[in-house]
């Protein structure tokens, strides 16, 4: 027998882009929740999966997420992009079973900005990290990602992995751009030197 479709592999053509399907979801039209989640479950999927490194869990997170999205769809103020809300939701979601689950590993020292810590993940800081894991990496990036504290992977995967600009990641975080920055600088520093102690094993 085969295995139920999730919802997001059903092929529905309702709504034309994000304004029409936000109408439909705040009228509570039948089809909206449903294709809200065809649309945008796959990507935060993945952003869930980078964040908790299970996907049973991040499964879990992507249902609960969605349910909280429907639910909550008159809060929504339009102030910032529908992608970007869900980000947000997903985000926290990600963060209380993350919370739930283990203390934070790795702690940075907020001093630490003008440390000259060895290059060993990129030469430039700017280069995406997805490039570098796909590159040469692998497992030792993911890793390293999974330990960095919730604030600075958060930061990490946003702007990084997903690619989401400085403003729409500081969005998702509800943090101000400067703040955004400097969690990424630490992140991308952090992961500079667990690479280099890693690389000296």
């Amino acid at each position: 027998m085969a295995p139920p479709e999730k919802p997001w592999d059903i092929d529905l053509t309702v709504y034309q882009d994000d304004r029409e399907l936000l109408a439909g979801l705040r009228q509570g039209e039948e089809l909206a929740c449903t294709c809200f989640m065809k649309w945008y479950a796959p990507s935060m999927t993945r952003l869930a999966l980078r964040m908790v490194g299970d996907p049973d869990e991040a499964e879990g997170i992507i249902q609960e997420s969605f349910i909280t999205a429907c639910a909550k769809m008159d809060s929504f103020r339009g102030e910032s992009a529908l992608r970007t809300w869900l980000h947000r939701i997903v985000v926290n979601t990600a963060l209380m079973r993350l919370r739930k689950r283990r203390p934070e590993r790795l702690q940075i020292d907020p001093s630490d900005e003008g440390t000259q810590l060895p290059l060993m993940l990129v030469n430039n800081a700017e280069e995406p990290l997805e490039a570098v894991l796909d590159r040469e990496l692998g497992d030792e990036l993911s890793q390293a990602i999974m330990q960095l504290p919730e604030t600075l992977r958060t930061a990490l995967v946003l702007r990084d992995l997903e690619e989401l600009s400085t403003r729409e990641a500081a969005e998702a975080l509800d943090i101000s751009e400067s703040a955004l920055k400097v969690r990424l600088h630490r992140a991308r520093a952090a992961l500079r030197e667990k690479l280099s102690q890693t690389a000296e094993l």
